[in-house]
């Protein structure tokens, strides 16, 4: 019987010039939960870019060694960089078998990566993956149109949201933003 990691909830925005992402701290194997404060997001590119992982740990953590690679090749154009890394993540026989997503978020833009070669930069600019995901996704939406709140804080309160409802997420948020010293 294959035991199958579940973890995470990742959400990153842009809101009123802010950029914002965060993550829950839980990992989770079968049943039990085996670490209640793991930090899955990262600043990337000399603090220029953010980016978020859900899945496999250190299949995670290869593809976020490409996407920084990348992001060095193509001195810092997130876009061509998510483009590549997908290209190479589709096409190469090691890569391809990694079971993560990644999300990003720059200073203007927001994509979802996975390993199906998918880049998505979806139109409202909020990135959502991992088990609480599209809890956390919905949560973002409406308090965007709803507060007045800044894009770190609708970070937050979206990820408290789906640690409410997600067995897979828990409260333990950490969340980083563009332009923070």
């Amino acid at each position: 019987m294959k035991r199958e990691i579940k973890s995470t909830t990742i959400i990153g925005l842009i809101h009123n010039g802010e950029a914002a992402i965060g993550g829950d701290g839980q990992v989770t194997l079968g049943n039990t939960v085996m670490k209640h404060s793991s930090k899955k997001i990262r600043k990337l590119y000399n603090d220029k870019v953010l980016c978020g992982f859900a899945g496999s740990a250190a299949d995670a953590f290869t593809l976020l060694n490409r996407f920084e690679e990348k992001l060095e090749q193509y001195r810092g154009n997130v876009s061509r960089s998510v483009v590549e890394l997908a290209s190479d993540w589709r096409t190469d026989k090691y890569l391809r078998r990694l079971e993560a997503m990644l999300a990003v978020v720059s200073e203007d833009k927001t994509f979802v990566v996975s390993g199906t070669g998918d880049v998505i930069e979806p139109d409202d600019n909020i990135v959502a993956i991992g088990s609480g995901g599209m809890y956390a996704l919905a949560a973002a939406r409406m308090l965007i149109k709803y507060s007045k709140l800044s894009a770190e804080e609708i970070v937050k309160e979206s990820l408290k949201a789906a640690s409410e409802i997600c067995i897979y997420t828990n409260d333990n948020i950490k969340v980083e933003k563009l332009g923070e010293d």
